[in-house]
Formats: C-alpha cells, structure tokens, sequence
C-alpha cells in the first residue's frame, strides 16, 4: 500500500457565477482568490475540466480557459495523466502582503526603510514606505473644478489668452514636425525655448542667466517638487513663510524636511528669526508678492536672506509664481538678479500668464546643479511634452508673449480697480481692502477665526469663491487661531461684469442689502 496521502480535493460548492458576464473571468477570479486567502491549499486536485463544467452548469471550454489562465499565471501546476494541481505557494499571509503592496523587502534603498503602519483594510495591517506615511499628511488638495468664478485664487485672465494663435502656431508644428524633436529629448527642455526664457528674464528681471542654466518643468510645483527631493534630506530644517503657499510646504515634507514656519511682515519674511533656526537647509520665499498676504520683500530683507544663505550654506527656492503683474513701474528685480553666491533656485510659471492647465514651468539653476536636476527629472518623465515647448517657444520668438503679458497686466489692473470700487465698505469685523500694487490677489483681515468662517460659508452659499487666510497657517506654528483669520480674494480669474455681479451677491449675503 502507498504511504503518500491521497491529494486533497476541490468542492466547488460556494463559486456563484453571473451569466450575464464573462463566465471565464469570473471563474479563473474565483479560483484565484481562493488559492491567495488559502482555501485551496497547495497540493489540492482540481476536477477535471469536464466535470467542473458539469458542476457550474457552464460550457466545457470556460473551464479550460480559466484553467489555462491560471496555469499561466503559475497558480497552478499540471501532471501529466494526473490532472491539474494548486501550485506549492508561500503561505497565503506572505503572497497577500506582497501582491497588495506591490513590493515586498530587498528592493531599492528608496523603499528599504519599511515599517507597520496598522490601517482597517479588510481587518490586516498594510505596509507602507516612510514616503508614503507622509504623503498621507502632506497630499494637494483638489483645486477648485468648473469654470473660473469670483473670486478664485491663483487664476489668470486666461478668457484673453490668443487661443486662435496658439491654435495655429500648433498645427503649424504638426503639419511638418522636425523629425528630431520626436524622438526622446533634452531632460532639460527644449533648447530653443529655454534660449528664449533666458533672455526674456534678462531683459524683463535683470537676470544674468543663460539657457544652460534653465531646466523646463510641468508647472511651478514639479519645479518646487524637484527642489524638495535634490536639496532636501530627511529630518532637514526648512523655512517657509507662515502664512505661506502650502503645496510647497507639502513637498518639502514629503521629502522629510521638518517645516519651520517663519513669520511674515510688511517687509517680508522675517529674517532674524531665519538666522535662529538650527539645522536649516533651506529657505522657500515668495519675494515679489508674497502668497498670501502679498506684501513685497524689502531690498534689505533679500540682502539679509541672501546673506543668511551664503553664511550658513543653505538654499533659497525663490518662487515668482506672478511676477509679471506690477502695476507701478516695471516688476521687481528677483533675489536671483542680486545672488552673487549661487545660493537661490528661481522657479517660473507660463500658468499665471497664459492658462493653470498648460502645465508649464521652470527653473533657473546656479550652473553645478543644473545636471543633477535634469538627470532627476528624467527619471520620472524624460522631459516635458515636446509640442507644447516647441509651440511656447515660437509664441514668444514671435513676440506673442510679450504683447499678451502686457494685455493681461492691463486687464488684471482693471479687475482690481473693480474689487477696489465695489467691496461692501465697513464689514463687521472685517478690516479695510489693501490697494496692492502687484499680483493677481488680495487679503484682507478679520477679526476672529468664526467670523471668517461665516463669511466664507455665506459667500459659498450665493456661488462666490472666498478663502479663509486661517488655511494658509501651519497648524504647529504661528500665532492663535483669531489672529489667522482672514480672506484671500483672486481678482483677475472673471471679467468685471461677473465680479460686479459677484459683489452685489456678497453685499446681499454679508450685509443683508441688495445694491441700490
């Protein structure tokens, strides 16, 4: 008599199938499942395909192509003259854990610090990557979706954008495309085009900067993305303005840095308190307009910051995320115009002159950091669609750019001047309206944190976008929840007809007074 035991045997009492799908997938699915949860057991003998058929009351030929499917994915085995087997697998704890995270130990030293993190899925604890912990904490939030409204931040008249040029210039480049341009490209960006960007800062910011030392991102934040994950290590100190731009501050955490938030006066950021922080690596800075309360650095605070940088061997990420509106003589010079150190990393944005959606930014780089972020940008994306740069590019060699900038700066200004004339005058607990010479937003105070948040929730309820300054703080650091309270108004996203009629919602709403 044969010592070995008889294999163990399938019942296929349980697997419900819906005739109205695909009897295969459904099949092969079940039997899957049931070899990864460890039902069927290794070593378990599964019927014959005939007889299975005959069991579901399926067709013979769904059943050998599930068998097949399996077969080939290595769930299970075939003898032959003895059947069909389940494989010999690790235990079904081991298989569930590396199919469900994708990963399993021994992979890359950017995964190898692998802890965990107990999360309700279905009962089991889930791996997680360090990196992946933080972006739970340090994700975007979604912007606002639909057409622009009053009074939404960050959104340029882009109602005036040329689209019938650009449209043309497009097609232009793709009648006749330069066979080059379609094969893999520069990390760094289209050459032409970053010629172009450099001598547009020159002549427009005072930049002495060469096209060698541009490297075209998709939008300011991979541009401020790259500069989290090049400069940054974990557990390095970075100051950001309190109250600051936020989607930079969750990059730079997500790359580990500890965030030190550093407050913001009528001159800028303030720098003594910069020169205190112990461990800082990096300083990210909003200069021309700061985001939100849009005060402009003084000259002697970007000396000090550039001083502090040079000292201490730190960076400065300098964002000029809407330089080009200034409504009182010619934009500001950058920090990057007076950097004689090559301490500071310019980013750039086409999004705040032409449209959010193009997805087009820059950086301009001291020169020896040029080739690590353009080897690191290839690593994600190789480099940045090649139509969009190359039409970009013809846009401003044909001096579209230029002429659209100033159309736009005109219409910016007028949008302005009608917030300005129609805000409802003596708000309750609401301070005056800031007459701000640049950008494309204004702030105002309010007194308490419930008073900001009854007038954003009323402004929400007659369809007008209003944000609370309480959101820009970092939770950890500042000052107390009334002293945050403010709100941010975008101007420029709609024409005056709409912000007049958007005025006259909110008097109607705030003050319980129709327009007369």
């Amino acid at each position: 008599m044969s010592s070995l035991a008889p294999p163990l045997s399938f019942n296929p009492a349980g697997i419900e199938l819906d005739r109205r799908q695909g009897l295969t997938r459904q099949l092969y699915e079940a039997l899957r499942q049931r070899v990864l949860d460890g039902r069927l057991a290794g070593g378990t003998r599964l019927p014959a395909t005939r007889d299975l058929a005959a069991a579901l009351s399926i067709s013979r030929n769904s059943v050998v192509r599930a068998y097949d499917q399996l077969y080939a994915e290595g769930f299970t085995q075939s003898r032959v003259g003895d059947g069909t087997y389940v494989a010999q697998l690790p235990s079904s704890k081991k298989l569930s854990t590396k199919l469900s995270t994708g990963f399993s130990t021994g992979l890359s030293p950017a995964l190898s610090t692998i802890e965990l993190k107990n999360a309700d899925i279905s009962g089991e604890k889930v791996i997680h990557s360090a990196a992946l912990e933080r972006l739970e904490n340090n994700h975007l939030p979604l912007p606002p979706i639909g057409p622009p409204r009053a009074f939404r931040v960050g959104v340029p008249a882009f109602d005036l954008f040329p689209f019938d040029v650009w449209a043309k210039l497009n097609a232009a480049f793709w009648r006749k495309p330069d066979l080059k341009q379609l094969c893999y490209g520069n990390p760094a960006g289209d050459e032409r085009l970053r010629s172009l960007i450099a001598a547009y800062l020159r002549s427009s910011r005072g930049m002495q900067c060469t096209a060698e030392q541009i490297v075209i991102t998709s939008g300011a934040q991979q541009a401020i993305s790259l500069c989290a994950q090049l400069l940054v290590s974990p557990g390095d100190g970075v100051a950001i303005e309190n109250p600051g731009y936020r989607a930079a501050g969750h990059a730079f955490a997500l790359a580990g840095a500890q965030l030190q938030g550093v407050a913001v006066d009528s001159e800028g950021i303030d720098c003594s308190v910069l020169n205190g922080l112990d461990n800082c690596r990096l300083a990210y800075v909003t200069p021309s307009h700061q985001y939100p309360l849009g005060v402009v650095m003084s000259l002697a605070r970007r000396l000090e910051l550039l001083a502090w940088a040079e000292r201490s061997g730190g960076w400065v990420v300098e964002d000029d995320y809407d330089g080009e509106y200034r409504y009182s003589g010619a934009p500001l010079a950058p920090l990057a115009a007076l950097d004689r150190s090559g301490r500071v990393l310019y980013v750039g944005t086409f999004g705040k002159v032409a449209f959010p959606a193009l997805r087009l930014g820059y950086l301009v780089l001291p020169p020896t950091l040029v080739d690590a972020f353009a080897q690191r940008r290839a690593v994600d994306v190789r480099h940045s669609e090649v139509s969009t740069q190359a039409v970009m590019a013809e846009f401003m060699a044909a001096g579209h750019f230029q002429r659209h900038i100033r159309r736009m700066r005109r219409a910016a200004l007028s949008r302005r001047n009608v917030l300005l004339n129609g805000w409802p005058d003596e708000l309750p607990g609401v301070g005056s309206l800031p007459n701000s010479a640049a950008g494309l937003h204004l702030t105002v105070r309010v007194d308490s944190l419930a008073r900001e948040q009854q007038l954003v929730a009323q402004a929400r309820a007659v369809g007008v976008e209003v944000n609370g300054l309480s959101s820009y703080w970092l939770a950890q650091a500042g000052p107390p929840d009334d002293q945050r309270a403010g709100l941010v108004l975008g101007f420029a996203a709609v024409p005056e007809a709409a912000i007049r009629q958007a005025l006259a919602r909110l008097r109607q709403a705030w003050t319980g007074q129709a327009e007369g």
